[in-house]
């Protein structure tokens, strides 16, 4: 065969050819040759990605803080002591922050241990938690028969909900517990994180004990856990029907929450031992939270919200924790409901995803993405749930193409 001319790549200055074998389609081990030069082998065959997605749902509980790893679930490589047990008796941030202000603290405690680990230090944030517990109960929603019980083998296996369901319920229980009680000033708000007082040397094992009370309140975050948690009512009304009406519960409360208390954006506190996350336009949190309350519930209150709002007929710019506009537009694109704007919200998703189309045919690695941020691979594989929706809506295989380039990308069709 012939490979391709070549294509400048700009964001790594490399030229790249394709080699495109696509109607060699036999099953089998092989190695592509070119001038003599050799890849590494790979494989044809209808199952590649089967071990990967089943590992790709692993690493959120191997992830999660507060319980010990046991090697009969997390293998003997990645079984580990219980980290931050003593987040089970916090309360609220009391001093000064690293930009100077000053925080009073609160009058109460939570127990928020539990949920996962964000990233390379121990954070626990909503506004990052909340976009992934969505992902995986969007996931279940599309597909509820391929994930059964018993097939992540984690503590939970056996219990007859499927094991997808038990790993999202691991950090919706933490979310929920962010909520300020009933009673106390600004109840309903969530709080924004839970991390170290400062930097933990890495790599390092989570700390068991840990002195490190610095919570506090945000709109974001409040909305992140009222969407999150209106997703939960649904799914699990016909599973667990009491924790269902929690979810519900906490999700109402959330709501109005937010919308009592314009001023509680997140800031930096107390900076120094994890990420800020702020987030000064709450639009799209709103929009999204919406959207899941009225799937849920079907209120005329959350879709008249819903057609008021400046982001219904804003287009689809991508997702990600700061921007969830996307998140409830899916969920009202795929979810069976009555919102009048179901068909216009599944056309701005194909739209999104013929530009994104667009952008793979014009980047040398064939990747929907131009710009490299910090953690662009979330960029880059939300990108292609746009890409697949698209599919899904109109039977298109350029977007299915498009999700394929995409994991060749993160697989490593790549720079590196």
């Amino acid at each position: 065969g012939v490979t391709t001319a070549g294509a400048f790549d700009a964001a790594s200055g490399n030229t790249v050819q394709i080699a495109d074998f696509s109607d060699f389609s036999e099953p089998g081990r092989y190695r592509l040759i070119i001038n003599g030069v050799s890849s590494v082998p790979f494989v044809i065959a209808e199952d590649i990605y089967t071990t990967l997605s089943h590992d790709a749902l692993r690493y959120f509980y191997l992830n999660r803080s507060g319980m010990p790893l046991e090697a009969q679930y997390a293998g003997e490589s990645w079984a580990r002591a219980a980290g931050h047990i003593t987040d089970d008796n916090v309360t609220c941030f009391d001093g000064t922050d690293a930009d100077g202000i000053t925080w009073d603290g609160c009058d109460y405690t939570l127990d928020v241990r539990g949920g996962w680990y964000d990233a390379g230090d121990f954070g626990k944030y909503v506004v990052n938690g909340g976009i992934a517990v969505w992902t995986l109960l969007n996931l279940y929603e599309r597909f509820p028969e391929r994930f059964d019980d018993s097939m992540l083998n984690i503590p939970e296996s056996g219990n007859d909900t499927p094991d997808l369901l038990d790993e999202a319920r691991w950090q919706m229980n933490f979310l929920l517990a962010m909520q300020v009680p009933e009673g106390q000033p600004l109840a309903g708000m969530v709080h924004h994180k839970m991390h170290d007082i400062r930097w933990e040397p890495m790599p390092m094992m989570p700390p068991t004990e840990v002195e490190n009370d610095n919570e506090h309140q945000s709109r974001a975050a409040t909305l992140n856990m009222a969407a999150t948690a209106a997703q939960c009512a649904r799914i699990w009304m016909e599973i667990d029907t009491p924790f269902a009406e929690r979810c519900l519960n906490a999700a109402r409360t959330a709501w109005d929450a937010a919308n009592a208390n314009p001023i509680m954006l997140a800031g930096n506190t107390p900076g120094e031992g994890g990420g800020n996350y702020p987030d000064d336009n709450v639009t799209d949190e709103f929009f999204w939270a919406a959207a899941e309350l009225y799937i849920t519930t079907g209120e005329a209150q959350y879709a008249d919200y819903l057609q008021a709002s400046p982001q219904l007929d804003m287009p689809v710019d991508g997702m990600y924790w700061g921007e969830t506009a996307a998140l409830g537009k899916i969920s009202l694109a795929s979810t069976v409901n009555d919102f009048p704007q179901r068909d216009a919200l599944r056309e701005q998703i194909v739209i999104a995803a013929t530009q994104l189309a667009d952008v793979i045919d014009q980047e040398g690695y064939r990747v929907p993405m131009t710009v490299y941020d910090w953690g662009s691979n979330s960029t880059v594989l939300n990108n292609a749930i746009l890409l697949a929706y698209a599919y899904d809506f109109t039977g298109d295989s350029r977007y299915l193409n498009g999700v394929l380039s995409t994991m060749d990308y993160i697989l490593g069709t790549n720079s590196l």
